[in-house]
């Protein structure tokens, strides 16, 4: 027997088939600004490290984070769907060079090394050398005559151990550092600003402070911090130049400032000056 069709049921069958329609239509007109290739067609394929608050994957395997977002703004941008792929850092670029992804995110900086063997888009924010402390320093020279620690690796290592001496206690990581900031074992800390932002946010830090650190002229960092950056192939001349649009298009927007200031930082990090290489 047939089954009878109600004049409600016809006409939310209409409205289903209109909301399908006007979804397609959505979905046609939005239209690329530039034309290139990706390594899976119509899909911005990327290697996402887990280095809070830049990059890391949600519980629902959604990229996030302030490289994530702006990742995702430029897919949106160019009419892209997002695959995100969970790394290892010390995987992160491979990916990018065996063509697995076509970008990584996690805070890479612009480096002339790295420059050798990949491209790095237009500067997306700067890592700001941070002072922690519990009176609230801005300054380098409120560091001179303390116990101050800092982790290695970082840009500012070399002029701070230059100006501080055998007064400069280096780390592994930031955790072992702030817990002897803690325990007063070292009365001051030189980390990287988001770090210290995160640290913060999860009550890490007890009654320290985390400020920028002001220009001065004995620490290079603090005047030229190091600019991070989006890697992606050598090859890929026509996607780098639609990333570099679309960078350049969201430091005029504000919308990166928005997105750092989304993940608690101050917003200032998006003034990252002309493009440069740590050398």
């Amino acid at each position: 027997m047939p089954k009878t069709i109600t004049t409600t049921q016809f006409l939310l069958a209409g409205i289903a088939g209109l909301a399908l329609t006007a979804g397609v239509a959505s979905a046609q007109e939005c239209t690329p600004k530039h034309q290139f290739t990706t390594i899976e067609a119509g899909t911005l394929t990327v290697a996402v490290t887990t280095y809070v608050p830049h990059s890391f994957v949600d519980d629902s395997g959604n990229m996030k984070g302030i490289d994530g977002d702006i990742a995702a703004e430029f897919a949106k941008r160019e009419c892209l769907k997002v695959k995100a792929v969970a790394v290892d850092p010390a995987a992160a670029i491979q990916y990018v060079l065996s063509g697995q992804a076509d970008i990584a995110t996690g805070d890479w900086y612009r480096t002339a090394e790295r420059a050798k063997v990949m491209s790095l888009s237009a500067p997306l924010y700067t890592d700001q050398m941070s002072i922690y402390s519990k009176e609230g320093f801005k300054n380098v020279s409120d560091l001179e005559g303390k116990q101050v620690g800092t982790v290695q690796g970082y840009l500012w290592v070399a002029d701070l151990k230059a100006m501080l001496g055998g007064s400069l206690k280096l780390y592994p990581n930031s955790v072992n550092m702030q817990q002897d900031l803690s325990s007063g074992r070292i009365d001051v800390a030189v980390d990287g600003y988001s770090t210290g932002v995160v640290a913060e946010q999860k009550g890490a830090l007890g009654d320290v402070k985390v400020n920028v650190a002001a220009p001065d002229e004995r620490v290079k960092a603090t005047k030229e911090a190091a600019q991070a950056a989006f890697p992606y192939s050598l090859n890929a001349k026509e996607f780098g130049v639609a990333l570099d649009a679309a960078i350049a298009e969201m430091h005029a927007d504000g919308t990166i400032v928005t997105v750092l200031k989304s993940y608690g930082l101050d917003g200032t990090a998006a003034d990252t000056g002309a493009p440069r290489l740590v050398e």
